[in-house]
């Protein structure tokens, strides 16, 4: 089988976000299973690369889309003042130019699978432009949707640039409230379409989580399947992690109790073996539940326990942030990114806190739990799906669950978590179990071979 994945940022060439995570280790684990996998994606001016990237024995090749004055810039969307005004124009150039480069190549995909709104365009263009082409007559479209709130939204003038015909600007295809959708055009051409996570799929065909789509994904819910996202757990090992002041895996109970100290020490707090301390890696946004978490500080910090947040984000939770600090000795926040603390505190919490409003996948529970610490998470997206509720599930569960996006919600979780905190044997017993779960992208590249070859199999089925 021969995959053409269209993909904006992969890890280790280009990266903002998660997307890049899923994109640099989905073609490693399919290629394993023998499919042969082609990446395109642009050539960034961070791209060290001087020419395409074959790995042989895994299978697959990076093909890089170059345009001197589309892509040589210091960002990949944007930069600190905003989009670039012209993306519309640079990724309808990177979609169709990927199909380009595959008919010059003689690259014959049975299935083409974009990601996210940056590269829907290429499933368009399969489907409205190539589809005649001998090369492409067989090959059938995937879209995935990462995150639905990010749908590539432009004025209806730019439409023209986009060389499709006008009678697909209209309610059955790329019109959105007067505007230009690109993600829109592409859940409606794409013969399947994939979220990633089972709880998001059927979260997103809601009017609450559907973000102006929901209509079209229920019209489309039968092509539709949630497939969680897997963990390169080879990078995120803490026994082989070089970040951590000490190494250690669930057998090695001291070692992860001196990065605990470790990381007390560093971020000005006591060492204090038997206070649970609670970590929160986010970016600080609405989305990522910061406001409840600062709504909840003087209940949280009531009990006894130490709260270390890092993030960067929005200016306004920054600041509540900076000055709770100055109000609660048990908090520490740390604005902007580090890498290195960001690993220390997944190494040393004892309780990983993600209260989101919603999260398609999350990776930040699967670190968590891959580095013993314990997730407290908003029942929702993929936090729903990969942690269960010690309370409802004794022998299974793997952390603390709540429902409601409210304060007393998340501080009431995070009491429970206590209750059980105070019980050493037991609290080991569930880190342990925490760090045994697989997250690996074994099963989720089996599921999505699966829908590849169920696509090839019935060619004229639309799921």
């Amino acid at each position: 089988m021969k995959v053409a994945m269209v993909v904006s940022e992969m890890e280790p060439f280009a990266k903002t976000g998660g997307l890049a995570d899923v994109t640099g280790s989905l073609p490693l684990a399919l290629g394993k299973l023998g499919v042969e996998v082609h990446v395109f994606m642009p050539r960034y001016a961070c791209v060290k690369e001087s020419s395409d990237r074959v790995t042989p024995a895994q299978g697959v090749t990076v093909h890089f889309i170059a345009h001197e004055g589309y892509f040589h810039r210091p960002g990949l969307y944007g930069e600190a003042d905003g989009d670039y005004p012209d993306n519309l124009d640079r990724f309808s150039f990177f979609c169709r130019q990927t199909l380009v480069r595959m008919k010059s190549a003689g690259i014959r995909p049975d299935i083409l699978h974009a990601h996210d709104w940056q590269a829907a365009l290429s499933v368009v263009y399969l489907e409205k432009q190539f589809r005649q082409d001998p090369l492409f007559s067989k090959t059938r479209s995937v879209l995935t949707v990462h995150n639905l709130g990010y749908q590539g939204v432009f004025a209806k003038e730019e439409y023209p640039k986009l060389s499709l015909p006008w009678e697909l600007f209209s309610m059955d295809g790329f019109e959105f409230y007067g505007k230009v959708n690109l993600l829109k055009g592409g859940l409606l051409c794409a013969r399947a379409l994939t979220t990633v996570s089972p709880t998001y799929s059927k979260e997103i065909q809601t009017p609450e989580g559907g973000a102006g789509l929901d209509g079209i994904l229920r019209a489309r819910s039968a092509h539709l399947v949630g497939i969680l996202n897997g963990l390169n757990q080879q990078i995120w090992n803490p026994a082989t992690d070089r970040l951590l002041p000490f190494r250690y895996d669930e057998k090695k109970r001291k070692e992860r109790a001196r990065n605990k100290a470790s990381l007390q020490e560093e971020v000005g707090l006591p060492v204090s073996p038997r206070t649970m301390l609670v970590g929160m890696v986010t970016r600080l946004a609405d989305q990522k539940g910061v406001d409840l978490v600062i709504e909840a500080l003087p209940k949280l910090l009531k009990m006894n326990l130490q709260l270390v947040i890092l993030g960067a984000g929005d200016r306004s939770i920054q600041e509540q942030l900076h000055q709770a600090t100055t109000k609660y000795p048990a908090l520490r926040a740390h604005l902007g990114f580090d890498e290195r603390l960001a690993r220390q505190i997944y190494a040393g919490a004892d309780a990983f806190l993600m209260p989101s409003r919603y999260e398609p996948c999350g990776l930040g529970q699967m670190i968590a739990m891959r580095y013993g610490a314990v997730p407290v998470v908003r029942a929702t997206g993929g936090l729903n799906d990969t942690v269960s509720d010690v309370g409802l599930h004794e022998r299974t569960g793997r952390g603390f669950c709540f429902a409601a996006p409210e304060a007393a919600a998340l501080a009431e979780a995070v009491h429970r978590a206590m209750k059980v905190f105070e019980q050493p044997r037991q609290w080991e017993t569930l880190q342990r179990r925490c760090m045994k779960s697989d997250f690996s992208w074994d099963r989720p590249a089996k599921e999505y071979l699966h829908l590849y070859s169920r696509l090839m199999t019935h060619p004229h089925d639309r799921s």
